[in-house]
């Protein structure tokens, strides 16, 4: 683990496949004294029941704060309100969208522009494949402007013995980007092995 840790990070779990990627940083979080400042939007909602065996209620109780998408009153929505950054876990082509284009239309593409303007650091976890010219085009205008893009892509040097592990390491990369090291699983040490993982690579 790490030593305590402090500061606000914004959560926002859109409804692109992968919503245990926003859950697990959530628990990853919890107690470490980061506060998080959780938003889902309704299709996020969906999502979430059909892929895991959470409730929104539970997601909701493991961070700090939740508030609803169409709450555009909410703390979040002001840059006054000092945050160390957001993460969006996943992140829809059409929340990638809306916020390269300006668009405020619910809770999180708010909280994403006002992250932006402030020039706080802004994570984007986009999950969707293949991709299209407008997905690209997006991605590069957003990562000129200093947004952090790393889809949630699976790797197999550090050989995963479970879907956890990879989940697991997916966020501990984002979340590295924000400058929040928590060490959930081994880091390259650069020691070279030989066989890999046969379970994973397995056809069983």
């Amino acid at each position: 683990m790490t030593d305590k840790l402090s500061g606000r990070l914004i959560v926002g779990i859109t409804g692109a496949t992968g919503t245990i990627f926003g859950v697990r940083l959530l628990q990853i979080l919890e107690g470490t004294g980061v506060e998080t400042h959780l938003v889902m939007s309704k299709w996020a909602v969906r999502t979430l029941v059909h892929e895991t065996p959470y409730t929104v209620e539970e997601v909701q109780q493991m961070a700090t704060s939740h508030y609803q998408s169409n709450d555009q009153g909410a703390s979040i929505s002001s840059g006054s309100f000092l945050t160390s950054g957001m993460i969006i876990a996943p992140c829809s082509v059409r929340t990638l969208g809306a916020i390269a284009g300006g668009m405020g239309d619910n809770l999180i593409h708010r909280a994403a522009d006002v992250t932006l303007k402030e020039r706080r650091p802004l994570v984007l976890m986009v999950r969707e494949a293949p991709l299209s010219e407008i997905h690209l085009e997006n991605m590069l205008k957003l990562s000129r402007m200093g947004v952090v893009i790393l889809p949630p892509v699976p790797a197999f040097y550090n050989q995963p013995q479970t879907i956890d592990d990879i989940v697991n390491h997916t966020v501990q990369r984002a979340l590295d980007q924000l400058g929040i090291h928590i060490d959930v699983v081994k880091r390259w040490d650069g020691v070279m092995t030989r066989g890999g993982n046969k379970k994973v690579m397995s056809n069983e």
